[in-house]
């Protein structure tokens, strides 16, 4: 049996997952939107079917296909335990990236030419009567 990383870490199955996450699906829309043939797309549902990603149900002549979201929730709830190592560096890239900006955003006002605010007078001719 393969682990839950070993099957997701294949390309298709990832894409299957993907499209699946915005709504379900049946096989035919699968393999017309991802441009894989039938035969290929039923193995890798069957995978993703089997180790509990997936679920379909019967709609008329077809199957449609749908994300299971306790897979999901049980990697986030491992991964989670790793989140406090990469979020004390994303909040270190942020600090990084906000100075830049503001240090980027200084330079341009330095050497901005400065305008001066001198009125010209103008003068209107008076209107023919």
């Amino acid at each position: 049996m393969e682990s839950v990383f070993e099957i997701i870490a294949e390309p298709n199955r990832r894409a299957i997952l993907s499209l699946l996450g915005s709504s379900q699906q049946s096989v035919g829309e699968i393999e017309r939107q991802l441009r894989m043939t039938q035969p290929t797309v039923s193995k890798h549902l069957r995978v993703l079917r089997e180790a509990g990603f997936v679920e379909s149900t019967v709609d008329a002549q077809r199957r449609l296909y749908q994300l299971k979201p306790e897979p999901f929730q049980q990697m986030d709830a491992w991964l989670a335990q790793f989140r406090r190592f990469w979020s004390v560096h994303i909040d270190a890239l942020e600090r990084h990236l906000d100075r830049m900006d503001h240090e980027r955003a200084d330079r341009s006002n330095q050497s901005a030419p400065t305008k001066s605010k001198t009125k010209e007078k103008t003068t209107r001719s008076k209107p023919r009567t």
